[in-house]
């Protein structure tokens, strides 16, 4: 979320005001877009009664496992009795909002603007273990071992985690970056490192060193306006035209010795949205309109989120004004590659890949997602996810998807955060989209995305907006987590439905992990299995153009290795008819694919 606009107002208007002459520097703009009429129906979701713990909810191919209110203390107090005559003081549900999420070895890490909880997901319920008052905002998780991370973006922070905020614009009391905790004994977690940033840290990932083991980098984005000199050193405001070490345009590479992580520290700060031919530091988008009806769009001089693949040495960066592709080879000093600009595009705000590393789903924060963007008015190509190829290392724009339905003018709706579900053969995304639920995209045809799964409760107040909904929904373990802002942990599993079968789901369900922080992408592998046979049968099932009395064989034999009857000499000759099938002039490349797929698992089944 970019709540800038509720909490640092003073910088976002300073920044929309350099925006604007900005514009006229940049030259030849991309063409006048037109954004599409919105032509989406209400559904299930448009009419559901409003409340905080009560409302309505509706779900479709998906059911609720659980719910677990906020933690105590984890709750805006009551607004004061009123006084006559006077204002009454009032805290923002925002101060105690909950955010991101991350998991470790059996416990889910949920990070909040007011500090930081985690939860045993062993069990039948999410039981409370730990519970960390430390108030700065965004509070966002991330695990390695036994070392939990925080990002810390607010005025307000402390270096102590107290709750009385500094006083003063200097203060050395204040703390703003990334926090670093000892989380091995969870009755006792200590920090025991803070890394003082310029901008805060809104975000941040993790990246582990490609071949030292010893060694962990943090990629930090700050959002927020630039920390005066007097209080942090290093860091000095303003364009590149008037200050060339200004903070601005930059991201923080932190590097943590993981046998003295109280020595982290920052080794480097890229300038990774430079122009490459010129070296100019502000060689990206400017922001402003890109035409009369286009969106206002956001200057880059950030990521707001940074998402990492290891395997391929690749980052994907949505970074306000633009999405990036970086080479992170060498990890301190990482290269853009590639950059794609969408007049439809406000935010940039979030990425992620699919498991083979060549898609990236981007989101667009339009309104900060703290206003109403899901509207019957609202474009569809706005506050959505853009669609994005990867070839031959360039960034490819494909498609926008937007959950295809019409909330209320009260629920705070947007595009957000999610991660992939680890279906064989197909490109799946739960995401979360504040007060319009959770959505699952189908997006293996990146040119028709759709919606395939949704789960959502009415709005928490039906007179007046207020913040709330999933701010993160990601794929965990065989279950959907999702942290509702206001109103606390969900779990979600995944129904069998015309759109997905029991084999899919089973396939997806087995794929484990030990730690999970969905900044990190790695690459998923599936265990060779009748359920994943069969999930590539299913898909094969649903597409056009395959023969179905190869199908069926295939289908047989797939029955009896269930059963334990299987029969390697059938189960060679039928792989041997699908990759043939697979290598057939003129087939359907998607069928192609995941013929070859089982082909090579029922030869390795055989063997």
């Amino acid at each position: 979320m970019t709540v800038r606009r509720l909490l640092l107002s003073t910088v976002a208007a300073v920044s929309m005001a350099v925006a604007a002459p900005a514009l006229a520097q940049q030259g030849p703009q991309p063409p006048q877009p037109q954004a599409q009429p919105r032509a989406f129906e209400p559904d299930a979701r448009s009419t559901l009664t409003p409340g905080l713990q009560d409302a309505g909810q509706a779900a479709w191919n998906l059911s609720l496992v659980s719910h677990t209110p906020p933690a105590p203390g984890f709750t805006a107090p009551p607004a004061p009795p009123a006084v006559e005559g006077q204002t009454a003081p009032r805290v923002s549900p925002l101060a105690f909002a909950n955010t991101d999420l991350a998991y470790s070895n059996g416990k889910v890490f949920m990070g909040s603007f007011h500090g930081f909880n985690a939860y045993d997901v062993t069990g039948e319920t999410p039981q409370l273990v730990l519970s960390v008052v430390c108030p700065g905002g965004q509070g966002d998780v991330s695990i390695h071992g036994n070392l939990l991370f925080m990002s810390v973006e607010e005025n307000r922070g402390r270096l102590d985690c107290g709750v009385t905020p500094p006083e003063g614009a200097v203060s050395a009391d204040r703390f703003r970056g990334v926090r670093i905790f000892d989380i091995s004994d969870l009755n006792a977690p200590r920090q025991i490192a803070a890394v003082q940033t310029c901008r805060g840290s809104h975000t941040h990932t993790l990246l582990p060193h490609a071949t030292d083991p010893n060694v962990l980098y943090i990629y930090n984005s700050g959002t927020a306006g630039v920390r005066q000199g007097d209080e942090l050193n290093i860091c000095s405001d303003g364009q590149p035209e008037d200050n060339a070490e200004t903070a601005l345009y930059s991201i923080d590479i932190i590097k943590v010795p993981l046998n003295a992580p109280q020595d982290a520290a920052i080794v480097n700060r890229p300038r990774i949205f430079a122009d490459r031919e010129t070296g100019a530091v502000a060689g990206l988008w400017r922001g402003g309109r890109a035409g009369v009806a286009s969106q206002r769009t956001s200057q880059t001089n950030h990521c707001h989120d940074i998402t990492v693949y290891p395997e391929l040495n690749l980052a994907a960066g949505a970074c306000s004004g633009n999405g990036i592709l970086l080479d992170i080879t060498d990890r301190e000093n990482p290269t853009r590659i590639s950059d794609l600009f969408d007049p439809d595009m406000a935010y940039w705000h979030s990425a992620t890949f699919n498991n083979a590393g060549d898609r990236i789903v981007f989101t667009d924060e339009w309104g900060g997602g703290t206003s109403a963007r899901c509207r019957a008015e609202d474009p569809t190509t706005w506050g959505a996810n853009l669609i994005a190829d990867v070839k031959d290392g360039k960034l490819e724009g494909r498609n926008f998807f937007k959950i295809p339905t019409v909330q209320g003018a009260t629920e705070n709706c947007v595009a957000h955060n999610g991660s992939i579900i680890p279906v064989p053969g197909r490109d799946l995304m739960v995401q979360a989209w504040y007060q319009g639920g959770v959505s699952i995209m189908d997006f293996t045809d990146p040119n028709k995305p759709m919606e395939i799964a949704y789960f959502d409760r009415g709005p928490i107040d039906a007179e007046r907006l207020s913040i709330g909904g999933p701010w993160s929904t990601y794929w965990m373990n065989g279950r959907i987590y999702s942290s509702g802002i206001q109103r606390g942990l969900d779990v979600i599993k995944l129904e069998p439905s015309e759109f997905l079968s029991a084999a899919e789901i089973a396939a997806a369900e087995a794929v484990r992990e030990e730690v999970i922080n969905p900044q990190t992408q790695t690459r998923v592998t599936w265990a060779d299995t009748p359920q994943v046979a069969q999930a590539y049968l299913d898909q094969l099932g649903r597409g056009e153009g395959v023969d179905a009395a190869l199908l069926g064989e295939a289908r047989a034999e797939v029955e009896r290795w269930t059963s334990g009857r299987v029969d390697r000499r059938r189960l060679r000759a039928v792989a041997g008819r699908l990759e043939t099938a697979s290598q057939a002039e003129g087939a359907d490349a998607l069928n192609a694919r995941r013929m070859k797929a089982l082909a090579d698992l029922l030869g390795r089944a055989a063997a």
